[in-house]
Formats: C-alpha cells, sequence, structure tokens
C-alpha cells in the first residue's frame, strides 16, 4: 500500500491543523494506522494510532488531549487532527500502515517495527 500525507504548514502556537494519510494501491485487507513525527536533530517519535476498525486509539503522552486520530475506511484515509498545537509539535509527521485485522497492545502500535508502509512525511511548523 502506498501512503501520501497532506495538511502540514506553518501555523502560530495555539493553532489547528488537520492532517490526511490517503491509502492507495494494492489495498490487500485492513490495516491498523498510526502517524509517527521527526523533529530536527532527534529521532522519530511515535504521537497517535488507530487499530484497523477504529475502535482503539492511542496517543503519546506529549500529545494526549490535544491530538484525535480517526479513519474513514470508505475513503481510504486517516486523519491527525492537531488542536492547542506548540512549537515543540514542530516536526514531520509520517503515516504508516500495518496489515493486520488483529487487536494487539496497546504497546505495538507506538513501535515503528510495527509497521509495514510508511508515507514521505509532510512538515509542519509551529512559530512562538
Amino acid at each position: 500500500v502506498q501512503l501520501v500525507e497532506s495538511g502540514g504548514r506553518l501555523v502560530p502556537a495555539g493553532g489547528s491543523l488537520r492532517l490526511s494519510c490517503v491509502s492507495s494501491g494494492r489495498i490487500r485487507g485492513s490495516y491498523a494506522m498510526g502517524w509517527f513525527r521527526q523533529a530536527p536533530g532527534k529521532e522519530r517519535e511515535f504521537a497517535a494510532a488507530i487499530n484497523w476498525s477504529g475502535g482503539n486509539v492511542y496517543y503519546a503522552d506529549s500529545v494526549k488531549g490535544r491530538f484525535t486520530i480517526s479513519r474513514d475506511n470508505a475513503k481510504n484515509t486517516t486523519y491527525l487532527e492537531m488542536n492547542s498545537l506548540k512549537p515543540e509539535d514542530t516536526a514531520v509527521y509520517y503515516c504508516a500502515a500495518k496489515l493486520t485485522s488483529t487487536e494487539y497492545s496497546g504497546k505495538y502500535y507506538a513501535t515503528e517495527y510495527f509497521y509495514d508502509s510508511w508515507g514521505q512525511g509532510t512538515q509542519v511548523t509551529v512559530s512562538s
């Protein structure tokens, strides 16, 4: 499956953004989806994930209460709604997918190696 992220841009602190991740290509079944981010000079880190059915969501502590992940399976699209943005949210945001219809413990969704496919990323810059 191919993943394409969009929606990243420059936004002032306190603002909001919605990122989208569209899946295309040979979609063979159900996918768990995740959002990760990588700030300049730092390792890529987990932000949010949603299981294959959309019934379970997982968040990093740093974004909990501010970010919301959702999915529209009919549109093959996963969203990341980001509110109350902070300068420390500045990063390239990556969408990731894992082919599965199995539910896993939340810790797996936060691990990069859990996922099979990755997008190219979209830049989010939050100005202070």
